[in-house]
C-alpha cells in the first residue's frame, strides 16, 4: 500500500477503557497474540454500526475480560491516533477479582493485573506510550482509591 493510499483510509471508530478498581489501580491485560515481546494494554476495540460509544465500551469489557461489572465515571472524546479515532472512558470496577474471566469466546488476553496508574507508560508497548500518558493526564482525578464512605459512588 502506498503512502497516498494510506492517507485516503478513514480512521476506525473505537473505544478504550481505563478500568479502575477501588484502590485506584488500573486493569492491564497481556495480549495473547504477542508472546515474544509481551504487550500489556487496557481494554479497547471498535464501535459496531448502530452502537453508541458507551454501549461499545461495555461490550468490549464483556468480550475482552468477561465482565460488565463497571460503571462509567468519565470520558474523553479525544483525537486521532494511528489507525483509530478513539473515545476513552474511565470506569470504576464494581465487581470482585473473581468476576474477571479472560476465557471469553474470542480471548485477547492471557494474563491480567491491577497496576498503579503511574506504571502504565513503562509497561505499554512503545507505540502506545504517548497515548497512555495523555489518557493518564485526562483521567488523573479518577485514579484515586475509594474510601469506605464513598464506595456507593465509586
Amino acid at each position: 500500500m502506498t503512502e497516498n493510499n494510506i492517507e485516503m483510509l478513514q480512521y476506525r471508530p473505537a473505544v478504550g477503557i481505563m478500568l479502575l478498581n477501588r484502590q485506584g489501580r488500573v486493569f492491564l491485560g497481556r495480549r495473547i497474540d504477542m508472546p515474544v515481546a509481551p504487550a500489556w494494554q487496557m481494554p479497547q476495540g471498535g464501535i459496531d454500526p448502530g452502537e453508541t460509544p458507551r454501549q461499545a465500551a461495555m461490550r468490549e469489557l464483556e468480550e475482552e475480560i468477561g465482565t460488565g461489572k463497571a460503571k462509567i465515571s468519565g470520558g474523553v472524546w479525544g483525537g486521532r491516533y494511528r489507525g483509530q479515532r478513539q473515545k476513552w472512558f474511565a470506569m470504576r470496577f464494581t465487581g470482585r477479582d473473581v468476576d474477571i474471566n479472560l476465557a471469553t469466546e474470542h480471548p485477547e488476553f492471557d494474563a491480567w493485573q491491577w497496576v498503579a496508574p503511574d506504571r502504565l507508560p513503562e509497561l505499554i508497548v512503545p507505540f502506545k506510550r504517548q497515548l497512555y500518558i495523555d489518557i493518564l493526564a485526562e483521567f488523573r482525578e479518577h485514579c484515586i482509591a475509594c474510601r469506605d464512605e464513598e464506595r456507593s459512588s465509586c
